[in-house]
């Protein structure tokens, strides 16, 4: 089992662009393991893991509502947001600067076949992530992400999660707000849920987070919860 991650800092970049890249990771690795059932020689398959700031979009997920989203397409273009119809489980949520997203394109082969496992490892990554900067970060029954304040009338969600696997291996994955902008939540009921807020690590504590530090926290708890042997940098 390859338990090596090459990692990969995309910086900013069109969410179409991103989507597409990671679906063709994926296609490689189902390709690879489809030839290794039948091949003498069996290859290594690859794990991924890439970050990255997306422009303005809204996504919404497969069992998705469209009525969750509160903008007609000409304020979509008012706003400079972008929407898409995606693949990946949950409702709607949106990314933007100032929020860090992780896809991890994993062969869950190579570390557990248990998709609630991993994104309970996910979240975990997140929540000690958050820990480090004195943030509670909790799980809210039925409700996938890590959120603030679980139980109390300030329930808030400060990172969004929603995957797909395909043949064990996985894309789509995390975006935790960082010193994203708020406002742009207003134009969407986020994750379908009412009710509940939206926050980010900058909101809670009153200043910018420089994200590079929080990257290479996140790194560190991933790592350990996945038992990751390395990351190869690319």
């Amino acid at each position: 089992m390859n338990k090596k991650v090459c990692l990969k800092d995309l910086r900013k970049k069109d969410y179409k662009e991103v989507w597409d890249y990671q679906a063709s990771l994926l296609s490689g690795i189902v390709s690879l393991k489809k030839l290794n059932r039948s091949s003498a020689v069996v290859k290594e398959t690859p794990n991924y893991l890439i970050f990255v700031e997306h422009p303005h979009v809204y996504t919404l997920g497969k069992s998705g509502d469209i009525s969750n989203l509160l903008l007609s397409e000409d304020q979509l273009k008012q706003k400079g947001a972008t929407f898409y119809k995606i693949n990946r489980g949950g409702d709607i949520t949106y990314h933007g600067p100032g929020q860090i997203v992780g896809y991890p394109i994993l062969d869950l082969e190579n570390f557990f076949t248990d998709i609630h496992k991993y994104l309970r490892l996910l979240e975990e990554a997140i929540i000690l992530t958050i820990a480090e900067y004195g943030l509670k970060g909790e799980r809210s029954e039925g409700e996938t992400g890590v959120w603030l304040g679980v139980g109390t009338p300030f329930t808030r969600k400060i990172c969004a999660m929603g995957i797909r696997a395909s043949r064990w291996v996985t894309m789509h994955g995390f975006a935790l707000n960082v010193n994203a902008d708020l406002g742009y939540f207003d134009n969407i009921i986020p994750c379908g849920i009412r009710g509940k807020a939206v926050t980010s690590m900058e909101v809670e504590l009153g200043k910018k987070i420089d994200e590079e530090v929080v990257k290479k926290k996140i790194l560190k708890h991933f790592k350990d919860l996945f038992e990751v042997e390395e990351y190869i940098i690319d």
